[in-house]
């Protein structure tokens, strides 16, 4: 039947039924789009293990991640908060010792991952165990993994994160306007996302993170190659730090080699420098706690690609010149006096003391950092990863310093648990005959003592190297010497003794000549 005149036409049911569908499906598409997009976790992954290494992911951009475009322009905004107040594009964070390779925009250490719709980066294991080395100050740097990093300066980079968020122009507008800038592009969805909730959000998070960070402001400065492993762990384990005991204050101590992890795993050797752990793997999740990675986000998957390798993972040769009949005399000195605690040699772990903790009354090592973890903060990180099968049971209170395995000895300089010995020639000497002070943070070698160039009178005042003018870095001068009573424990200079692991036991009462025997024959580990 035709409408009747002046009425409008009807719309037949079937349309209306079409139309019902290409909503519900333009809405189902919309949904899902939405669904993929922000629950989207998609890691750069690399098919080289090596590669995987400098540049995977553990799972920390899940939850500490930062915008790739804000990560790039962060620098550009605020030099001044960097070491050398100094700008550089695609190197952008070089000035606080991170290592760029020819064709990659991110430093060794950061990797990268698309989450919740957005690229994140963040640190992984290779920022504290990845190193560079220079014959000269004029030679190209040869880049070595596993290795201890001996440039890094992670508490530079905290103060320089944790500065940018408090400073008035870490502002949305001005962000998004500066990411523009450099190339930064985004689409209106994520454009929306950083203006009105990413971007305030992560400067709400870093300015709570500095508060509990304020263990930095009481202990001496960390510098290149070295942090403080236990007391981030005890404030975001909610500890109430201002009700700690002084002596627990100051955990400073070197990143570790962590090449041959098959032979630790296999002789159940104990992990970290003072020995509480034995397990391998809960002492990789967690170093991955300290890259920013929790029991919901850590990526096990990629982390299983990493331990895997490391099982295997020899660390390099000594590339430089080695003296044979001297490297041999050495050898029997070292099975005298070193083997039994550290092992036959750089390859063989036998020794009827090694990975025992030695007594800190007899060994005599600076005890900052054994004191800094605490019987408390065993029983507290045992309840990490509870309700998963691999809840953490194996940490514990030891009351000594570990007798490691040598492999690699060369490139893991300076040398003892907190780095206050620069070389392995000083190591040898009693503690009133090494460097009351010196520089960390130059990798130009020193193939005589074995170690890097840190001797003062080859620096100036302001921490450069006076033969190597064109390097950005400052480095940092380390001072041993604890100051007087009375004072706050980063005004004394707590933390950096150089005493101890010394003694006619410890070799430091050789001649010079059996010293440097010694010396030659551990460039071979």
């Amino acid at each position: 039947m035709a409408d009747a005149p002046g009425q409008p036409p009807k719309i037949q049911p079937w349309k209306w039924r079409v139309v019902l569908l290409v909503v519900v499906a333009l809405i189902t598409i919309g949904c899902l789009y939405f669904a993929y997009r922000f629950t989207r976790d998609a890691p750069v992954t690399y098919t080289d293990q090596e590669e995987h290494f400098k540049y995977g992911s553990t799972g920390g951009e899940r939850e500490s991640g930062i915008p790739y475009w804000i990560w790039k322009v962060l620098p550009k905004m605020f030099p001044e908060y960097l070491p050398d107040k100094t700008y550089t594009p695609g190197q952008e964070y070089v000035s606080l010792g991170f290592l760029y390779e020819p064709g990659k925009d991110l430093p060794i250490g950061v990797s990268r991952r698309n989450t919740q719709g957005l690229d994140r980066v963040f640190l992984n294991c290779a920022i504290c165990h990845a190193g560079s080395v220079r014959e000269t100050p004029q030679s190209p740097r040869a880049l070595y993994t596993g290795m201890p990093s001996n440039t890094v300066d992670l508490e530079a980079f905290e103060r320089f994160i944790f500065a940018c968020a408090s400073d008035q122009r870490f502002r949305a507008d001005r962000l998004m306007c500066e990411m523009e800038a450099i190339g930064g592009k985004y689409d209106l969805i994520n454009r929306f996302l950083l203006r009105y909730y990413a971007i305030p959000l992560m400067r709400e998070r870093l300015i709570m993170l500095q508060g509990h960070f304020r263990f930095v402001d009481w202990e001496p400065d960390a510098g290149p190659g070295r942090t403080d492993t236990f007391n981030p762990a005890k404030t975001l384990l909610e500890f109430p730090l201002e009700n700690l005991e002084t002596r627990e204050l100051v955990g400073l101590c070197d990143f570790p080699s962590i090449w041959l992890q098959g032979q630790r795993k296999e002789r159940h050797l104990h992990a970290h420098w003072d020995g509480n752990n034995s397990m391998m793997e809960e002492r990789n999740k967690s170093a991955a706690f300290g890259a920013g990675t929790f029991p919901p986000t850590i990526d096990l998957k990629q982390i299983a690609r990493i331990e895997e390798w490391l099982l295997h993972k020899e660390p390099p040769k000594y590339p430089f010149p080695v003296n044979t009949p001297l490297s041999a005399q050495g050898e029997k000195l070292y099975a005298q006096y070193c083997a039994s605690c550290h092992g036959r040699s750089g390859r063989d772990f036998t020794g009827e003391y090694v990975g025992d903790p030695v007594p800190i009354d007899k060994i005599g090592t600076d005890r900052h950092r054994l004191d800094s973890y605490t019987e408390e903060l065993a029983v507290a990180q045992n309840t990490l990863y509870a309700g998963y099968p691999w809840r953490f049971s194996h940490f514990r209170k030891t009351f000594g310093y570990v007798n490691l395995p040598l492999d690699g000895l060369w490139l893991r300089a300076p040398y003892l648990h907190n780095g206050s010995v620069p070389t392995l020639h000083d190591l040898l000497n009693p503690s009133a005959e090494r460097p009351a002070v010196f520089y960390r943070g130059y990798d130009v070698f020193d193939q005589t003592k074995v170690g890097f160039v840190s001797d003062v009178n080859r620096f100036d005042d302001d921490g450069r190297s006076k033969d190597d003018t064109g390097n950005p870095h400052r480095y940092f001068k380390f001072e041993t010497q604890t100051k007087p009573n009375g004072l706050t424990p980063r005004d004394r200079n707590e933390g950096n003794s150089n005493a101890g692991h010394e003694g006619e036991e410890y070799g430091t009462m050789l001649s010079t000549q059996e010293k440097d025997a010694i010396v030659e024959y551990l460039k071979t580990f």
